[in-house]
């Protein structure tokens, strides 16, 4: 399982400590590591927990008001998610994705958005700019919920 896996690698921790952390042998979590053996979604949650991995909700409710002072300071307002996480479906390795509206005069600076915030959350976030999205992403106006 790669998401265990990289959660441990993330954060610099052994199958042993994380094993340990998680109360389950570390034999168990290698081979849940190894994708041979299947390990419940209470289980992957709570390996994943043990190495200090959040969910892309609780990492936008954690720092809601340091991601939008970002998205501010890169010419965007406005920022509303959709896709998984809008849902409520988010899992262990969900990006996040926003809707945002760009301020006149800003594009530029707002093109780098999508790296600065990936790398303040340590995950993907992928931006779509707000009024000009064409047919195939139509449906996000539909689903987008405000930050």
């Amino acid at each position: 399982m790669t998401v265990v896996r990289e959660a441990r690698l993330a954060a610099g921790l052994t199958q042993a400590e994380v094993a340990v952390r998680a109360g389950i042998a570390r034999s168990n979590l290698a081979a849940i590591e190894a994708g041979s053996r299947v390990a419940s979604e209470q289980m992957i949650q709570r390996i994943l927990a043990a190495t200090g991995y959040h969910t892309a909700s609780e990492l936008l409710a954690a720092r809601r008001e340091e991601i939008i002072a970002t998205i501010e300071e890169h010419g965007g307002s406005n920022p509303r998610v959709f896709g998984s996480v809008a849902r409520k479906e988010d899992g262990p390795a969900s990006d996040i994705d926003l809707l945002v509206t760009v301020q006149p005069g800003r594009f530029w600076a707002f093109t780098a958005l999508p790296r600065v915030l990936s790398e303040l959350l340590g995950r993907r976030v992928d931006v779509l700019a707000d009024g000009n999205l064409s047919p195939r992403f139509q449906h996000v106006y539909g689903e987008a919920v405000a930050l």
